[in-house]
């Protein structure tokens, strides 16, 4: 009973968060670009659910045969779900993605609130952690307005201070273009 208690806790906890993220990170309807869902599995066989939204600050250009670079806020909130613990997670990350046509390869370095105790072996010293990924993908459907991609991501709080014991990520992503 704890543990669902816990469990319900940190998807609140999330979903306020993401809301309350929505109303004052993009006041006007114009600041979100697209919507995104993040599924994976990381260490101590634990699981993430995340959603978001984007806001291209770099747009892309559309039917471009040449690489070029294109860039974006992520702001997300997710529920991380293993057999000891359920955490909630909130982001915000620049993310820099270089693209041809419908394929690209991205990474980004972002910053990340995250519940301090993960597992029974794993307890963040601080709430604050860095969330780095590498990534790669590709646009698809009418316009491409559809984005498949995935991402090997690394939180940790970058040595601020001890125990510092991160966590990695092995995360697929759909993301739909409002444009």
């Amino acid at each position: 009973m704890k543990r669902m208690i816990r469990k319900i806790g940190a998807v609140a906890a999330a979903g306020a968060l993401f809301f309350l993220s929505l109303l004052f990170l993009a006041p006007g309807a114009h600041a979100v670009d697209g919507w995104v869902v993040e599924v994976g599995r990381g260490d101590d066989r634990t699981s993430l659910l995340r959603v978001g939204f984007i806001d291209e600050w770099r747009k892309r250009e559309r039917g471009g045969h040449e690489w070029h670079l294109a860039g974006y806020w992520e702001f997300s909130a997710g529920l991380w779900d293993n057999s000891a613990e359920s955490t909630a997670d909130i982001g915000a990350t620049p993310v820099f993605r270089f693209q041809r046509e419908a394929i690209y390869v991205e990474g980004a370095i972002g910053f990340h609130l995250v519940s301090t105790r993960i597992s029974a072996a794993r307890v963040f010293s601080t709430v604050f952690q860095f969330g780095d990924h590498l990534g790669a993908g590709m646009r698809f459907g009418p316009g491409r307005r559809y984005d498949l991609g995935m991402r090997i991501q690394h939180l940790s709080n970058g040595g601020v201070r001890s125990p510092n014991p991160g966590i990695n990520f092995v995360l697929v992503r759909l993301q739909y273009d409002l444009e």
